[in-house]
């Protein structure tokens, strides 16, 4: 994975993440969108920058190449 790929792929996780903490609480709702407004833009452009833009199929693939132990300490992180 180069360096786009990685960070395309880190914007992801840090959109997953921010998805779930505002979607976990009911009072954030009315609000998700402006939250979620700053890491979907990061992500796009991680993606742009990797050449990924519109291919989501291409992008998961290369996720799955990450080794799982990794990933975990990605998490940790």
């Amino acid at each position: 994975m180069n360096d786009p790929e990685l960070a395309a792929a880190q914007a992801y996780v840090r959109l997953l993440q921010t998805t779930r903490a505002v979607l976990a609480d009911p009072q954030r709702e009315p609000i998700a969108v402006p939250l979620l407004a700053a890491p979907m833009a990061d992500a796009d452009e991680a993606l742009r920058a990797a050449g990924l833009v519109g291919n989501e199929a291409d992008f998961f693939r290369l996720l799955a190449t990450v080794p799982r132990a990794e990933r975990q300490d990605r998490r940790a992180a």
